[in-house]
């Protein structure tokens, strides 16, 4: 097990990445963390807990978490300070699943603004007799663009979803797109900054995959 990741997990501190600069985890108290450090271990890279804007010049790569309530979600980010910080990041940035939606303009859940980052929405699913809300489960992602973040990941594959809310689809900032009810983003991507809606950590050997590919972006 990587020692680093260990002490990390143990501590809820920052620790001395190695590899080439490790993955800092932003922690602004929006979801419990274990799935996705369990996966980080099991694969071997390096990572360590951001808490302050101090803690970011040790990663050469961050990942924001989230589960929950986006609007929730960001007035914890907001209260964190570390906004102004996160939106000047020229490192590859990886949010998951509410952390993705974070990177967009605005959520319907709360009718709440967000980082802004990426000029698109998060809107909710639609209810219906076919379609149930929230969308959970298996379901197949398409790439539409080439990236690193999808090398070594078959056209179709399966990753786990669990969300009412998706990101509106926009040919300019899609990188790889789902359908549910209506076509969606799966990921998205701008510049240095990657979101996905699903959870990687959750997703057998192609999430550990995309994982894996976004350490040595």
């Amino acid at each position: 097990m990587n020692t680093n990741s260990t002490l990390a997990s143990l501590t809820g501190e920052a620790a001395p990445p190695s590899g080439g600069g490790g993955i800092g985890i932003i922690r602004y108290g929006a979801g419990n963390i274990f799935s996705l450090t369990a996966a980080l271990d099991r694969l071997g890279i390096a990572y360590g807990m951001i808490h302050n804007e101090a803690d970011f010049e040790q990663f050469d790569r961050y990942i924001i978490p989230g589960v929950g309530h986006a609007g929730a979600a960001m007035q914890k980010l907001q209260n964190t300070g570390l906004v102004p910080k996160i939106r000047s990041l020229t490192k590859p940035v990886l949010g998951i699943c509410v952390g993705m939606q974070l990177l967009t303009e605005h959520s319907e859940e709360g009718d709440s603004n967000l980082l802004s980052i990426v000029p698109v929405k998060t809107r909710r699913f639609a209810d219906s007799a076919e379609y149930k809300v929230p969308h959970t489960g298996w379901n197949q992602v398409y790439s539409e663009k080439e990236n690193k973040l999808f090398a070594n990941i078959p056209q179709g594959s399966h990753f786990y979803f669990v969300h009412s809310y998706f990101i509106e689809y926009n040919g300019a900032y899609t990188l790889s797109s789902a359908t549910y009810n209506n076509k969606f983003s799966a990921s998205i991507w701008l510049n240095n900054f990657f979101g996905v809606q699903f959870h990687p950590e959750k997703s057998g050997i192609y999430g550990e995959t995309l994982l894996t590919n976004f350490s040595k972006i």
